[in-house]
């Protein structure tokens, strides 16, 4: 076990399905705390529950304008605060994809700062969907995330045409400045990828996989 430990402590154990049932997200919480995950992600709607399920034992996280990111600035900081209530301590917002390729990098800014701002002092991962950026996309939202309030940011949702790869994650790593740190989530289905996202520069891994990897084991 001590071998995986390393990677376990960097994984937020995730269930975001929209079938998913409590039976289900209460397992999530039951292997995070088991196996020492830096997080479970779950759905909005099972937050308070799970948070009072887990008691402290593991932190929750949810996610916010999932999985399109084109909802107003005002209803993904309405989302956030309500998650804060119920016990969310990190939150994975999806920024809107569309203002990207539109190249209003000051908007992006503002709606993850106000997003910040709701989140009252908790952790706020930025999700920036790299499968359907661009390379020079992807880079000057690694610019913009590390200018912004938001302590991460992360690769997918896990919902579109791709997740994680290896390049986005390297793009990410060559721009990003301060104390920004990367999530890379979607797709990793290997404990050799997960070492090989964390050697390249992602500090956490977004996987519904890798605990069921190791517990296999």
């Amino acid at each position: 076990m001590n071998n995986y430990e390393q990677i376990l402590n960097k994984v937020d154990h995730t269930l975001l399905k929209p079938e998913s049932t409590w039976e289900q997200i209460s397992k999530i919480c039951d292997e995070g705390i088991e196996y020492k995950t830096a997080s479970v992600c779950i759905p909005p709607s099972f937050v308070k529950q799970a948070s009072e399920y887990v008691n402290g034992k593991i932190k929750i996280c949810t996610v916010i304008g999932f999985p399109n990111g084109y909802n107003e600035t005002e209803v993904k900081c309405f989302e956030a605060a309500k998650a804060v209530e119920h016990g969310a301590e990190e939150i994975d917002m999806v920024i809107n994809i569309g203002w990207a390729k539109e190249g209003r990098w000051n908007d992006i800014l503002d709606e993850i700062n106000q997003v910040k701002k709701a989140c009252a002092g908790r952790l706020l991962k930025v999700i920036v969907e790299t499968c359907l950026l661009t390379d020079e996309e992807i880079a000057e939202l690694s610019n913009i995330v590390s200018e912004s309030d938001a302590e991460f940011i992360k690769t997918s949702t896990g919902f579109s045409t791709d997740g994680a790869t290896f390049e986005a994650v390297k793009i990410m790593a060559e721009n990003v400045t301060g104390e920004t740190k990367i999530k890379a989530a979607g797709g990793i289905s290997s404990l050799e990828d997960a070492q090989k996202f964390i050697e390249i520069g992602a500090d956490r891994l977004g996987t519904s996989r890798v605990v069921k990897i190791v517990k296999e084991l």
